[in-house]
């Protein structure tokens, strides 16, 4: 069973706090009194994290079961109505969610999973219906919820996803590694950290950060490396900010690659013949569709461990969250797919929002077996 935290409690250190609509882990909170359990939110991504479970319906006093809900179209945008008896909730909801929202920033969360299509909890496309609307009438997919809405203005820069999405592997595995990455970020900002602290924490975070974007990767060494002399709190600030709009910079084959070749040639030297051909070989077979990610990554992992380069066996990018969570055993034409943020877009200007992640195919067994071969 999942470990919930409503609103309060001091997280144990280290641990990975995830907000949740209740409804997706099984509670009977819906407006017919039913649930929309999800079985990676409720079954394999549990173990890893501790939830803090909202229903803003059921939390501001409807109940359930309850009159459904929907948007309509308004003057000011869209109201929350009931879908038999037209009543307005949305000043309530208003007032509600914002309160919540705060609340919800000072438990320190690392992340958030919302219940598509959901008036209150949707993230994207939530159908939005014309007040004079027929019956049948075909709503717009352009609204978001109403709670959904508070949070991405109370805390911009936690990653957020709907539960729908996260069945795209690329999706997923972009939402996880931001997720522990804050993770990451937070417990060590958390402390009595020097500027020394951040330049590590950089160092460490330096490959999976040019994954994602190089440029952000660039310019946050710059920051850390010129700490000295900025108020501790104005940079943490301006580090968490730039960190995170780095990351939701979705990663592709081509800046995978560029990482991986990066790798190797730290190891280049320290190699013989014989394994730099099978490193190299490896980065190829991926960069051409033929293996998955998680076979280079093996490689650089384990040739680095072997030859001691500890820096480098330290680096993120190769272990970003938990293995069992991650889809790197997956062969993919490319890994574009829509954006980081909520909204689908970076905050680092030129961001271009991407199309979806190529359909899966299921490497050969002989990239089964390599991409799980041992430590040495």
């Amino acid at each position: 069973m999942p470990c919930r935290d409503h609103a309060s409690g001091e997280a144990v250190h280290g641990e990975v706090r995830v907000g949740v609509s209740r409804c997706l882990l099984g509670d009977g909170v819906r407006y017919d009194g039913g649930h929309k359990r999800d079985v990676f939110v409720a079954d394999t991504l549990a173990p890893f994290v501790r939830y803090v479970a909202v229903c803003p319906e059921v939390e501001m006093g409807m109940g359930a079961p309850r009159e459904a809900i929907r948007l309509v179209r308004g003057e000011d945008g869209p109201r929350l109505r009931g879908v038999d008896g037209g009543e307005d909730h949305s000043a309530r909801m208003r007032r509600f969610a914002a309160r919540r929202a705060v609340e919800l920033r000072e438990l320190d969360l690392h992340g958030y999973i919302l219940k598509k299509d959901s008036p209150s909890c949707g993230l994207f496309h939530v159908p939005v219906f014309d007040a004079d609307a027929g019956p049948g009438a075909a709503p717009t997919r352009d609204g978001r919820g109403s709670f959904a809405g508070a949070l991405v203005d109370a805390i911009p820069e936690l990653p957020m996803e709907e539960e729908g999405r996260l069945e795209i592997p690329a999706l997923r595995g972009h939402f996880l590694e931001r997720v522990f990455a804050y993770r990451r970020l937070q417990a060590m900002l958390s402390g009595h950290w020097r500027t020394g602290d951040l330049a590590a924490f950089h160092a460490a975070e330096k490959f999976l950060l040019l994954a994602h974007d190089p440029g952000g990767q660039a310019e946050l060494g710059r920051l850390a490396a010129g700490a000295k002399g900025i108020p501790r709190g104005r940079l943490a600030g301006d580090y968490r900010t730039l960190f995170m709009a780095t990351l939701s910079r979705p990663a592709t084959v081509r800046k995978h690659v560029n990482v991986l070749r990066h790798m190797a040639g730290h190891l280049e030297n320290l190699l013989d013949r014989g394994s730099r051909a099978e490193l190299h070989r490896t980065i190829g077979e991926y960069r051409l569709g033929r293996a998955p990610l998680a076979v280079p990554v093996a490689a650089v992992r384990r040739f680095a461990r072997r030859r001691d380069v500890a820096w480098l066996a330290g680096q993120t990018y190769l272990s970003p969250c938990p293995e069992e969570l991650m889809p790197r055993d997956r062969v993919q034409g490319a890994s574009r797919h829509p954006g980081g943020g909520p909204g689908g877009r970076s905050r680092r200007p030129g961001y271009r929002r991407a199309g979806p992640a190529a359909p899966p195919v299921e490497p050969e067994p002989l990239y089964r077996s390599l991409s799980r071969l041992p430590p040495p």
